[in-house]
């Protein structure tokens, strides 16, 4: 290790609390200090390069310096970096909503703007409660949510998912919502088929929603993939159910399509590939590219007219954030959609997740890869203890931080969940760099599950 390296880590460990660390693993681990990307690669202070394999947590797109949304990024920085969006606005958040409200499903038509994707989930939350009440439903103050779910961290993010890991310590903050077992086709019985199960899976959430609708606001999920769970994945028909549910009810539908939007399950939104509208749609990770801190809660117009009134009625949505509607991150938005739309990333992406998912596939020979599922440019790689009986490694052995240590040592970034190696790379990563990404990850599997 250079000095250079040993400098960064000294004044970092001196200073800096990381996200999701026990910090004590920095004693034989230390953090690496990254001088810059570009593409799909990062570079630390002595000149070694990371492939990204799972874009900087889920939020790049087009690999890290893109140049065209650096120009974008930098053209707003000569003019505004930053305005109050309450009795103002700006062209960038103007441009970005009209943008977004014509790619997103028919009948989402309000942009309501946050910091990042907890906070999104938040607005979705509060907006859905106070919808009900505003129609003169104030019973109506629960949410039902799915086993294995992840929503966030902020408090009521947190509430609306269930991966036990992040929320068992705090659960004496939180409300208390519904759990519907999720439709995770990992779980799937042998010979089923994803739709089958998925559409089993859904009679329990169907029993709830029955039960439970008077004190009901809405369903919250992430539309296909489980991400934080260990990208679990199930079948579009049970979003299709779930709508159908929904209106029959009258519950709204979260969809949660901050992980999984923007191209990342092979169609710009996951909700395309049920045909449905969701009530809310959150955004963030992707939205910017993954350069600045930005979501948003897209709604209907039927949600936007009961909070329409007098002031006096004191019906108004008073949520608020500082930097909401920032426009450089607006103007790294727009240059990404533009990216989209001009590259024809979705259709490049297909070639892309033909090769990854062909490559992944191999690793199914392996003894201890119980499954390799896909969904998209998202591939998932599951490690049991025993294939055949499915028998996961303990949590404490920490099999997949082998895997890990591994990988940096072959200039490759994965992180695996768990037991679950996974690759979500950026949509400028090669089929040679997919390559090298699935060669390391055996590697890392091999001496993760040795002994």
């Amino acid at each position: 290790m250079t000095a250079a390296n040993s400098a960064y880590i000294a004044r970092d460990l001196a200073h800096v609390w990381h996200p999701c660390t026990q910090m004590k693993d920095h004693e034989t681990l230390p953090p690496i200090p990254i001088r810059r990307g570009a593409g799909a690669w990062l570079e630390d202070y002595e000149g070694r390069r990371y492939l990204d394999a799972i874009s900087s947590w889920w939020v790049n797109l087009f690999g890290h310096a893109n140049p065209r949304i650096n120009a974008a990024v930098r053209s707003q920085l000569e003019s505004l970096e930053h305005v109050i969006l309450a009795g103002f606005t700006h062209e960038p958040v103007i441009a970005l909503s009209e943008a977004l409200t014509a790619l997103a499903p028919p009948g989402l038509t309000r942009c309501f703007y946050a910091d990042n994707g907890s906070s999104a989930v938040e607005v979705a939350v509060k907006m859905s409660f106070h919808y009900w009440r505003n129609a003169g439903h104030g019973a109506k103050r629960r949410f039902i949510t799915l086993a294995n779910s992840y929503h966030g961290e902020t408090l009521g993010a947190l509430a609306v998912g269930n991966v036990e890991l992040y929320k068992e310590i705090y659960r004496p903050l939180l409300m208390e919502v519904i759990t519907a077992p999720s439709p995770d086709c990992y779980e799937r019985a042998p010979g089923e088929s994803w739709a089958e199960h998925s559409r089993r899976r859904f009679t329990a959430m169907e029993r709830l929603l029955g039960q439970h609708a008077h004190e009901t606001c809405a369903v919250i999920v992430e539309p296909l993939v489980q991400c934080a769970a260990g990208m679990r994945m199930y079948d579009p028909v049970y979003l299709a159910l779930l709508r159908e549910a929904c209106d029959a009810h009258r519950v709204h539908l979260i969809a949660d399509e901050i992980a999984v939007g923007f191209g990342r399950t092979g169609t710009l939104f996951a909700c395309e590939q049920a045909g449905i509208r969701p009530d809310f749609m959150c955004l963030s990770k992707g939205l910017t590219g993954g350069y600045l801190p930005l979501s948003t809660v897209i709604t209907t117009e039927t949600v936007y007219d009961a909070f329409y009134d007098e002031y006096t009625k004191l019906t108004a949505f008073l949520h608020s954030h500082s930097f909401t509607g920032n426009p450089l991150a607006c103007a790294a938005a727009l240059a990404t959609l533009a990216i989209f739309r001009e590259d024809r990333t979705l259709e490049r992406n297909r070639a892309l997740a033909a090769h990854l998912g062909a490559r992944a596939r191999e690793l199914e020979a392996h003894p201890h890869v119980a499954e390799v599922r896909q969904r998209g440019m998202i591939v998932a790689v599951e490690l049991a203890a025993d294939k055949a009986a499915r028998t996961p490694y303990p949590w404490q052995e920490r099999r997949g931080l082998a895997v890990y240590r591994h990988a940096l040592t072959r200039g490759v970034l994965l992180r695996p969940i768990g037991n679950v190696v996974y690759f979500m790379p950026p949509y400028v990563v090669t089929p040679e760099e997919i390559d090298l990404m699935v060669e390391v990850a055996l590697e890392g599997i091999e001496r993760a599950t040795c002994d």
